[in-house]
C-alpha cells in the first residue's frame, strides 16, 4: 500500500536561539557590508550556513583567520572565555550570538566557580557547546558522556560539587546520567531549571507523541546537530523506523514501500523550507494527505544584542 498521509509534528524547526543566531549574522552584513566572519557555523545546519555564505558570511574555526579591525560573531552554541579573550585581544568587533540559555549555564558555571564548586558536565566530547561551556573555567569541570563515565570520574573534592548539562541532549539521556550522578554524589548540585533547552525538550516530547501513530519517522536536520540526532535516535527507540535528511534530495524510495503514514519533525536549526520540500517529495511518492499534530506553540523570543538594529529590516525565519 503507498503513502497515504504526512502528519507533522508540532512544535519543529527553528527555535528561539537560531532565529536570533541567524538574525544577528543577517543584521551585521546589513550594517556593516560582507564580509563578516563568524567563529564555527552559526548554527548546525548546511543550508542555514550556506545561504549565509551566500551572503558574505566567512566561517572560520581559528581567529587567525580573521584580519584585524574586521566584525565577527560567535556561533549560537557560545565560546571558550579564552576565545572570548582572544578576539577583544585582536580588535575585532564582536557580536556574541551565543544562544541565552547556553549563557545561562555559562553564568552558572562561572557563580558557582567563585563559591569554590567544581562540575561534572554532561555532554557530547568535541561539541562546541560543551567545548565553550568546559572553558568556562581553566580546571575543575569533568566530562561525562554516559552512566560508565560517572563512575569514573574524579573531582577534587565532593563537598561543592554541581552538575550541568548540554543544552541539546537527549532528556531520556540525561535524566538517566543525572540521577547515576546524584547516586554516587548524593549532596551535588543541580540547576534550579533543568539545563536542556525548552526546544530541545519541546520537539523531543512531540517525537514520542508522534511515533506511535506513523510507520516512519523522517527527522530534517543536518549531521552535526545535536538535537536533530536525538530526535532520530529517540524515534527508533519508540520502535519506529527513522532517518535523518539535510534536505529532501536524500529521501530513498525505498523506506516508504508498505509505508502508509509517515511522521515528519525538524531540528532547532533546520528551516521550514526544507521541511516543506521534504513533503514536496513525498506527495511525489504517492502521499495523499498532510496534517498537524496538535502541540505547544512556542512564542519565546530573545533580545538581540545592542548595535544591531536595522529597522528596515523584515525579520528572518518569521515564516519557520
Amino acid at each position: 500500500m503507498a503513502v497515504q498521509e504526512v502528519i507533522l509534528a508540532e512544535p519543529r524547526g527553528f527555535c528561539a536561539g537560531v532565529d536570533r543566531a541567524i538574525e544577528i549574522v543577517k543584521r551585521a552584513l546589513a550594517k556593516f557590508g560582507a564580509p563578516i566572519y563568524v567563529r564555527h557555523e552559526i548554527v548546525h545546519n548546511t543550508f542555514v550556513v550556506n545561504e549565509l555564505k551566500a551572503k558574505g558570511a566567512i566561517f572560520i574555526e581559528d581567529l587567525a583567520e580573521v584580519p584585524p579591525g574586521a566584525t565577527l560573531v560567535f556561533s549560537a552554541h557560545g565560546v571558550s572565555k579564552a576565545v572570548q579573550d582572544e578576539a577583544r585581544e585582536r580588535g575585532f568587533e564582536i557580536f556574541d550570538a551565543t544562544c541565552p540559555l547556553v549563557t545561562k549555564v555559562h553564568v552558572e558555571v562561572a557563580k558557582l566557580a567563585k563559591e569554590g564548586y567544581e562540575f561534572i558536565m554532561i555532554g557530547h566530547k568535541g561539541h562546541p557547546e560543551v567545548e565553550g561551556t568546559m572553558g568556562q573555567l581553566e580546571s575543575g569541570i569533568h566530562l561525562v558522556e554516559d552512566v560508565d563515565d560517572v563512575s569514573r570520574v574524579a573531582p577534587r573534592q565532593t563537598d561543592k560539587l554541581a552538575v550541568v548539562t548540554q543544552t541539546t541532549l537527549s532528556v531520556d539521556d540525561a535524566a538517566e546520567i543525572s540521577a547515576a550522578v546524584r547516586a554516587r554524589f548524593p549532596n551535588v548540585r543541580e540547576p534550579k531549571q533543568q539545563d536542556i533547552c525548552y526546544a530541545t525538550q519541546n520537539r523531543q516530547d512531540a517525537v514520542k507523541v508522534l511515533s506511535p501513530q506513523v510507520d516512519l519517522v523522517i527527522v530534517v536536520g543536518s549531521p552535526t546537530s545535536s538535537n536533530s540526532n536525538r530526535l532520530r535516535e529517540l524515534a527508533q527507540r519508540l520502535h519506529t523506523e527513522s532517518y535523518m535528511v539535510d534536505s529532501a534530495a536524500e529521501l530513498k524510495p525505498e523506506w516508504f514501500e508498505g509505508k502508509t503514514r509517515i511522521g515528519l519533525t525538524a531540528g532547532a536549526s533546520a528551516p521550514e523550507v526544507l521541511v516543506q520540500e521534504v513533503i514536496e517529495r513525498i506527495k511525489a511518492l504517492g502521499a495523499v494527505s498532510v496534517r498537524k499534530m496538535s502541540g505547544i506553540e512556542e512564542t519565546i523570543k530573545f533580545p538581540l544584542p545592542k548595535g544591531l538594529k536595522v529597522d528596515e529590516l523584515s525579520t528572518p525565519g518569521a515564516a519557520a
